[in-house]
C-alpha cells in the first residue's frame, strides 16, 4: 500500500486526485495539438511531414518506454517514477513552447514522451496500491472520466489558444497544471515498501529496439508507401520480438514475467486493450479526416462534434467502474466493446452530404461504450496482477493498447492511401486541403472499407473480453501466492527508505 510521507494517514481521495490531475493534463495534450498543424507549419517554416511526427514521436515514445519504467517503478519505487515523470512531462512541456524551429520542437516532444510513460507506466499501479481491488473500478472510472474531461478541454483550449493567443500556449497550459500536480505528489504520495529485483538490460533493450523499429517502420509504411527500408525495419523488428521471447524465458528476472499471462483474466484483459485501441482510434482519425475534407469543416468545428461522445464516457464512466466492481469485468467491458462496434456500424451510412446528427449520434454510442470498457479493463489487469508486479502490469496494459492505437493509425492512413494521394491524406488530417466531387467520393468508399476493418477488429476484441472468464476478486485477494516461484523469486519485499 502506498502511504503519505513522515508517517501521516493515507488519504485515498488526495492520491486519486493527483493521478487524476496528471491523466487530465496528458489527454488535454493529446488533442489540443491536433487543432495547431496548420500554426505550427508556418510559424516554423516547416512542411506537414515533419509536422506530423510531433504526434508520432509522442506516441512512439510513449509506447516504447512504459513496460520499461513499469518495472523501474517496481524497483526504485512507483511513486518516485511518477513524479520524476511529471517534473519531466512539464519541462519539456515549457520547451516545446519556446522551441524555435520544427525539429527542435519534435525532439522536445520525444522529451515529453519519456516523461508521459513514467506517469502512464505507474499511474494504474498507484491506483492499485491505494485502493483495495473490490473498489478499483471505480477509481479507474474517475481516471476514465479525467481523460475525457482534458480531451474535451483540448479539443475546446486547443481551438481557441490557436485561434486567438498562438500555438505555443497550447504546451504552456501544461506548466501550471504540472506543477501543480507535482506539489500534490510530492507531499502526499510516497511508497511504503518497494520490491527488490534486477534489471533485465538486455531484455530492455531489446525489446525497446523492436518496438522502435516496428512502429518507425509502420509509421514509414503509412507515410510514404511501402519500400525496403521500411520494410527492412519491420521485419527485424518481428525478429527481434521473437527473440525478446526467448530471452524472457532465460531470464532471471524478465522484463515481462511471462507467467503473469498464465492468468487467462489478466491475459485476455491485456489483448482486448490491444484490438480495442486498434479498432477505436483509426475511427476518430478518418472521421476527423472526413469532416474536414470533404465536408470542409474547421478542425475546430469538426472536433467540436465528437465532444458528445466524450461527455457521455465522462459522466458514466465512474459509475461503469462501480459495476465492475460489484459484478467482475467481462460483461460490462464487454458491451461497451459491442456499443463501440455499433457506433462504427452508424458511420457506415456516412456520405458527402449526411447530417451532422448521425455523427454526434456515433459519437454518443462509442462514447457510452468507451465509459464502460475503459474502466472495467484496466481495473482488470490490475486485479488479476500481483502487488509487487502492479508497475509491469501497468506498463503492459498502456503498452498493448498504444501499440494497438499505432496500429490503427497505420491502417487508416494505408486505406486512405488507397483513394486518395497519401499526401493529400496528410494535409486533410491536419485541415489544410480539402476535396470535392469525384474525389470525395472515393474517399468515403475508402472511408467504409476501413471502417469495416474497425468493425471486425472490435468484434474480435469483444470475442476475447467475454472469454476471459467470470471474476471472483475476493478470492483473487486472497489467494495464497508460492514463495520464490521462479520468475518471482527475485521481487522480495523491501522496507521503504
Amino acid at each position: 500500500m502506498l502511504s503519505v510521507k513522515e508517517g501521516k494517514p493515507i488519504h485515498e481521495n488526495i492520491i486519486l486526485a493527483v493521478v487524476l490531475v496528471a491523466v487530465l493534463m496528458a489527454a488535454i495534450d493529446s488533442t489540443i495539438v491536433l487543432l495547431a498543424f496548420p500554426a505550427m507549419v508556418t510559424s516554423l517554416h516547416s512542411n506537414l511531414a515533419t509536422i506530423i511526427w510531433v504526434i508520432l514521436i509522442y506516441m512512439l515514445i510513449s509506447a516504447v518506454a512504459t513496460t520499461q519504467f513499469g518495472k523501474v517503478g517496481d524497483i526504485y519505487g512507483r511513486s518516485r517514477i511518477f513524479i520524476l515523470g511529471l517534473a519531466v512531462f512539464t519541462a519539456a512541456s515549457f520547451l516545446c513552447a519556446v522551441a524555435p524551429s520544427d525539429v527542435l520542437l519534435v525532439f522536445f516532444r520525444a522529451i515529453q514522451g519519456l516523461g508521459g510513460a513514467m506517469v502512464s507506466a505507474t499511474s494504474g499501479a498507484i491506483i492499485a496500491d491505494t485502493f483495495d481491488r473490490n473498489r478499483i473500478g471505480r477509481a479507474f472510472g474517475f481516471i476514465a472520466m479525467a481523460y475525457n474531461i482534458g480531451a474535451i478541454l483540448g479539443i475546446v483550449l486547443g481551438g481557441i489558444i490557436t485561434t486567438f493567443i498562438g500555438w505555443q500556449y497550447i504546451f504552456f497550459i501544461n506548466v501550471p497544471i504540472g506543477i501543480v500536480a507535482l506539489i500534490l505528489g510530492i507531499k502526499y504520495i510516497a511508497d511504503k515498501q518497494k520490491f527488490a529485483a534486477k534489471l533485465d538490460m538486455l531484455g530492455m533493450v531489446t525489446l525497446a529496439v523492436a518496438l522502435s523499429l516496428l512502429l518507425y517502420g509502420g509509421i514509414g509504411i503509412a507515410a510514404a508507401g511501402t519500400d525496403v527500408l521500411n520494410s527492412v525495419f519491420v521485419v527485424i523488428g518481428i525478429a527481434l520480438l521473437i527473440a525478446f521471447y526467448f530471452i524472457e524465458k532465460r531470464a532471471e528476472s524478465p522484463t515481462v514475467p511471462l507467467d503473469m499471462f498464465e492468468n487467462k483474466i489478466f491475459k485476455n484483459s491485456i489483448f482486448a486493450a490491444l484490438f480495442q485501441g486498434m479498432g477505436f482510434l483509426g475511427v476518430i482519425f478518418m472521421l476527423i479526416m472526413y469532416l474536414q475534407g470533404v465536408r470542409g469543416f474547421t478542425p475546430f468545428y469538426a472536433s467540436l462534434l465528437l465532444i458528445p461522445g466524450y461527455v457521455a464516457s465522462g459522466i458514466l464512466a465512474p459509475y461503469m467502474g462501480k459495476v465492475s466492481d460489484r459484478s467482475g469485468s467481462r460483461i460490462v467491458a464487454t458491451v461497451g466493446i459491442v456499443l463501440q462496434l455499433l457506433g462504427v456500424i452508424v458511420y457506415l451510412f456516412l456520405t458527402p452530404y449526411t447530417s451532422i446528427y448521425l455523427i454526434i449520434l456515433g459519437s454518443l454510442i462509442m462514447g457510452i461504450g468507451g465509459s464502460m470498457f475503459w474502466p472495467a479493463n484496466s481495473s482488470a489487469v490490475m486485479a488479476h496482477a500481483d502487488q509487487r508486479r502492479f508497475g509491469i502490469a501497468s506498463g503492459l496494459s498502456r503498452l498493448f493498447s498504444s501499440m494497438g492505437m499505432m496500429a490503427s493509425f497505420i491502417i487508416v492512413f494505408v486505406v486512405a492511401a488507397f483513394s486518395i494521394l497519401r499526401a493529400q491524406a496528410f494535409e486533410i488530417f491536419v485541415g489544410t486541403s480539402k476535396i470535392s466531387g469525384s474525389v470525395a467520393g472515393a474517399f468515403v468508399a475508402g472511408m467504409h472499407v476501413a471502417f469495416i476493418a474497425m468493425i471486425i477488429i472490435l468484434a474480435f476484441a469483444g470475442v476475447i473480453s467475454f472469454i476471459r472468464g467470470k471474476e471472483d476478486r475476493a478470492s483473487h485477494l486472497n489467494r495464497k501466492i508460492p514463495a520464490k516461484s521462479p520468475t518471482e523469486e527475485h521481487y522480495a519485499l523491501q522496507p521503504p527508505e
